[in-house]
């Protein structure tokens, strides 16, 4: 980064730690941290819009649709986090692949499945295998923020629904004797007056994401955890590297003060959100 830098042997002291800090890694390192807020931003609305979708599904009186959301809702909600995020990404990468290999490849005669490996024709990888870095980890990253929408949608399908059975029902009752229809009281009703109930709910679900975000590191992609590790251990002497021990704890002491600023500051939002639903709303306490 800086002109003195070019001789790392010929450091020390602040000069040392300005290089060593500003190295192409480290640079890495700080987007990381970017990555980690973007997947945030994209995951907690796709999976807000997935929730709601499956809550209203698992109320529906169509019995098909009502037995899709409640599936959903209880199928994910009961497999482990890290156990589905492992198979849903593999499973879903093939899947891509495989639909592109039929609809590319019909004259294709080998097996997909070859013992233990997936092969599909050259045509129908995703990405490209001569695709640009930028492509490959776009396509990872997407199918990450696509994984962990799907996960927390259904938790956060699970408290929309509870809360739309907490409204009280004589209130839907009272605004279709006003002559609203059953999609009249839904809208201006039940869902405007469920988030008082949804809300806590919610709160505790976008904290549990926030602390999900290292399992970006198990789908193979450089998140902050991993630069961390590869940061903070141990570097031997070489002439192009600036060499140290293992500085592991004080990388992930950065991590955890980098994760309490996000829970606390995400604790003053919800607390502020909170206080703002309950304006002319008569609950008990």
């Amino acid at each position: 980064m800086f002109s003195f830098c070019s001789d790392p042997a010929a450091l020390d002291g602040i000069s040392w730690f300005a290089c060593y800090l500003t190295t192409g890694k480290h640079l890495a390192f700080y987007a990381s941290f970017g990555t980690v807020l973007l997947l945030l931003a994209v995951t907690a609305p796709a999976a807000l819009l997935l929730g709601f979708g499956g809550a209203v599904a698992a109320r529906a009186r169509f019995w098909p649709a009502r037995l899709l959301g409640q599936t959903y809702i209880a199928l994910v909600r009961g497999v482990p986090d890290i156990a589905f995020f492992l198979f849903f990404v593999i499973a879903l990468d093939q899947g891509i692949e495989w639909l592109r290999h039929q609809a590319l490849c019909p004259g294709w005669d080998l097996p997909v499945r070859q013992g233990s490996d997936f092969v599909v024709c050259p045509e129908a990888k995703l990405p490209q295998g001569n695709a640009p870095q930028w492509v490959h980890e776009t396509y990872g990253f997407f199918i990450a923020a696509l994984t962990f929408a799907i996960v927390f949608g259904a938790f956060v399908g699970n408290v929309l629904a509870g809360a739309m059975r907490a409204v009280p029902r004589a209130q839907i009752e009272t605004a279709q004797a006003y002559g609203m229809t059953p999609a009249q009281a839904f809208r201006r009703v039940l869902v405007p007056q469920m988030w008082i109930y949804a809300l806590p709910g919610l709160g505790n679900i976008w904290m549990v994401l926030i602390k999900a975000t290292p399992l970006l590191f198990l789908l193979g992609i450089e998140d902050i955890v991993y630069w961390a590790r590869e940061l903070g251990g141990t570097k031997t002497p070489n002439f192009t590297d600036y060499p140290h021990g293992d500085w592991r704890v004080w990388y992930f002491l950065a991590l955890l003060v980098f994760y309490l600023a996000l829970t606390q500051v995400s604790q003053m939002v919800l607390d502020r959100l909170m206080r703002r639903v309950r304006v002319g709303q008569a609950v008990a306490g």
